[in-house]
């Protein structure tokens, strides 16, 4: 199958193909893979042509370039497919950062809390810096205790990545999702199984009873023999 000129353009950035190929001799692979050497390119195109596909440049650096024969059109979807999923293997963590001050009020830190809480349960990494003005840089005490404030109220769903460190007059903490709240509700799930245990033995329970009430059903064709003989005492 021939590229149409419309395909050829849009990757001729790219690769050579065809025409577009300007070495007279290429290292040929053919269709099927195999090595076919060192030809000129206008026999390497006839063979590409006959076997209704194209000759495609994959090393215009080498000497020779190197050519093969493929189907145009499904090596750049293949290529592109293999771009894609490299792009999705690359997890990118995004970091947000909250910023206070030593004076903070907690009306003001909730806020801040709360966003930090947002952007932990989207998986994201949170930054918690303290800004210091002044001679506040020489109390630190109150600093780290609102940042310890914020990491226990994360702490259902973050762990501390990295601990209270100084940077420049910066104090700085970093919060990382957590995965424990996942393997929480996994285990959560096999808690129905006693349930279901205990449900059995009254299943089981439940069986005799329905035994003892047959014999009373059979009890009933005594009662009409007493009365069959009550009957028969006045006549005698």
């Amino acid at each position: 199958m021939y590229l149409t000129k419309g395909e050829a353009d849009i990757s001729a950035s790219e690769y050579r193909i065809n025409e577009r190929i300007r070495a007279r001799e290429v290292r040929l692979i053919g269709a099927d893979g195999e090595n076919v050497g060192v030809v000129e390119t206008k026999k390497a195109l006839e063979m590409a042509f006959a076997a209704g596909m194209d000759l495609v440049e994959v090393a215009a650096n080498a000497n020779p370039p190197v050519c093969r024969i493929i189907d145009y059109g499904k090596f750049v979807y293949q290529k592109t497919k293999k771009e894609k999923e490299a792009k999705r293997a690359q997890k990118v963590i995004e970091i947000k950062e909250i910023r206070i001050r030593p004076k903070t009020t907690d009306h003001h830190k909730s806020f801040k809390v709360r966003d930090a809480r947002r952007w932990l349960e989207e998986g994201k990494k949170v930054k918690v810096r303290v800004r210091f003005r002044g001679r506040e840089r020489d109390y630190p005490e109150i600093a780290l205790e609102d940042l310890k404030d914020i990491a226990q109220a994360l702490q259902d769903i973050s762990v501390i990545e990295q601990a209270p460190s100084f940077e420049g007059r910066t104090l700085l903490m970093v919060l990382a999702p957590s995965s424990e709240k996942k393997a929480d509700v996994k285990e959560s799930k096999p808690k129905a199984e006693p349930a279901e245990a205990k449900a059995e033995p009254k299943a089981k329970e439940a069986k005799p009873k329905a035994k003892t009430a047959k014999p009373k059903a059979a009890a009933k064709p005594k009662a009409a023999k007493a009365d069959e003989s009550e009957q028969a005492d006045p006549a005698e």
